[in-house]
């Protein structure tokens, strides 16, 4: 019902910034939540930010609040993730995911992942 078609990622310096792009279509791609989780080798899938399907609630993760900012072009049925001051320790796959809150496992769509590198 729900495709996400991601966009964005690369390589990028310590201090840099970044914006990934999560494009939704299909029946239900305005009406339901997006979030993004970033999975690096060896490391569990970890939440990072989500969007309420109605787009007036955000939640981003302790760890990256005020680096990290979820939104979402309603026009455009398309959810951003911008990364500011970006960290090795940011260096994983990114992906976007739809239906779900804070865990990975209460989302039904994905996207196909992104990677994201964090240069020293």
């Amino acid at each position: 019902q729900v495709q996400l078609v991601q966009s964005g990622g690369g390589l990028v310096q310590t201090g840099g910034s970044l914006r990934l792009s999560c494009a939704a279509s299909g029946r239900s791609a305005d009406t339901i939540s997006k979030g993004w989780f970033r999975q690096a080798p060896g490391k569990e899938r970890e939440f990072v930010a989500v969007i309420s399907g109605s787009g007036t609630i955000t939640y981003i993760t302790d760890s990256m609040r005020g680096r990290f900012a979820i939104s979402e072009d309603g026009a455009k049925n398309t959810v951003y993730l911008e990364m500011n001051t970006l960290k090795p320790e940011d260096t994983a796959v990114y992906y976007c995911a739809g239906g779900g809150w804070t865990s990975a496992h209460e989302y039904q769509y994905w996207g196909q992942g992104t990677q994201v590198t964090v240069s020293s």
